[in-house]
């Protein structure tokens, strides 16, 4: 790709993204709406079937998973949750219990420090046999844009093929199109409050 289709392509993705934060941010009854799109997630068949299942703990103003997370402890499943080491990358926490979590770094709920290095505490990403993810900005066929950093990207990639990749957004999320590279990661299915969309997965 050439320099100046790069710029352009870094271009449009900025200008998406600040969309979709705006439009997050204007989304009303984020709580209820929230509620409502985890309980589309949990309904799925692949749910049912997942013994170790991860869940995003939501910032700002994503689809908010915290106070479902408590409910999904009653379901008899192994809940984990990603959490960011200093050097960039995202790391898997069994997560037992609420009490297990603290308000971290940028206000983000994380594992408690004391528990999240503790051995039997940590997940390989192959154990997961169903992923929710988030995202700033998705299309209806699965394309995904996160915050530019890479982090679920790299995640994603070694999750076991036959783990559906479940992205939760409110529709104000959805956009025609968005700039994708050959590295990108399309979901298996996107969630929001009016449909689940049916997405490319991964080739």
């Amino acid at each position: 790709m050439s320099v100046e289709a790069l710029t352009a392509m870094q271009e449009k993705k900025k200008a998406i993204r600040e969309q979709a934060h705006e439009n997050r941010r204007q989304q009303e009854n984020k709580e209820e709406l929230s509620r409502a799109i985890c309980e589309k997630f949990v309904a799925l068949s692949a749910y049912s079937a997942a013994k170790t299942v991860m869940f995003y703990v939501d910032v700002r103003t994503e689809v908010r998973t915290r106070d479902y997370l408590a409910t999904a402890l009653t379901h008899g499943k192994k809940i984990v949750v990603p959490w960011c080491n200093t050097g960039g990358e995202l790391k898997l926490f069994w997560l037992k219990s609420m009490e297990d979590l603290a308000i971290g770094m940028y206000k983000i709920l994380e594992p408690k420090l004391e528990l999240r290095n503790l051995a039997d505490r940590q997940v390989p990403v192959t154990e997961l046999d169903l992923v929710m993810v988030p995202g700033v900005a998705f299309t209806r066929d699965g394309a995904r844009m996160g915050h530019g950093k890479g982090y679920y990207d790299k995640l994603l990639e070694h999750a076991r093929a036959d783990a559906p990749l479940v992205a939760l957004a409110f529709e104000c999320q959805l956009f025609p199109e968005i700039p994708t590279q050959s590295h990108d990661v399309f979901m298996d299915k996107i969630i929001t409050e009016k449909a689940t969309y049916e997405g490319r997965g991964r080739k």
